[in-house]
């Protein structure tokens, strides 16, 4: 798969969007040892998992990273840039977001995680609308009650702040996108945001 890094979305330079698809994290559970595995590699209906993610973002920006901090010649073989965080030991999500925010050439980065490969075609619409109608630098996906803060989107400007949270030692997404000006966005479907964090959990999915 090595499909271009920009979408066919023409967006105004204002209102660009760089997708960063998170796939940073140790994947434990995935893994029968314990030990760890890339989730986004293992296979999903014959293909790697990444690839629903990606067949379902990418033409929702204007430019696709890659979050990955193991085998990365794997994940820069599906044609996009790869960001390894710049925090070691595997900090988590708000690190993902912290490299992609350093690296996009856009005004706004919306994240999706790797192992959720049913997220809604609709995603960046909705943040997007959000971010206009209120005036925030930052849009959570919500469901009822549950916060799906791997599904944000985030002002390049917010940036600094994020990585004075992170200089703290702070880790938990919630806690620093409430710093910041931000809205939740609730979607209907609390399947689009289903994260497959098991080898059963995978096969359920397969069939």
């Amino acid at each position: 798969m090595t499909e271009p890094a920009m979408a066919p979305r023409n967006a105004p330079p204002d209102q660009a969007v760089t997708g960063l698809i998170l796939a940073g994290g140790l994947g434990r559970r995935m893994s029968a040892d314990g030990r760890g595995t890339d989730k986004g590699l293992q296979p999903l209906r014959g293909r790697p998992m990444v690839e629903h993610v990606i067949e379902r973002l990418r033409p929702q920006v204007d430019a696709l990273l890659i979050s990955a901090n193991r085998n990365l010649e794997r994940w820069r073989a599906f044609g996009y840039p790869v960001l390894p965080d710049e925090i070691g030991g595997f900090a988590g999500p708000l690190a993902g977001l912290h490299a992609g925010l350093r690296a996009t050439a856009t005004r706004w980065l919306v994240t999706a995680p790797c192992d959720s490969p049913f997220l809604p075609v609709d995603l960046v619409e909705r943040l997007a609308a959000a971010i206009r109608a209120e005036g925030v630098r930052v849009a959570v996906a919500r469901t009822g009650t549950q916060v799906h803060p791997v599904f944000m989107m985030v002002e390049r400007a917010a940036l600094a702040g994020l990585e004075a949270f992170l200089a703290e030692g702070h880790r938990k997404a919630e806690a620093w996108y409430a710093t910041q000006p931000f809205a939740e966005v609730d979607f209907g479907d609390e399947a689009a945001f289903i994260n497959l964090n098991t080898p059963e959990e995978l096969r359920s999915a397969d069939a």
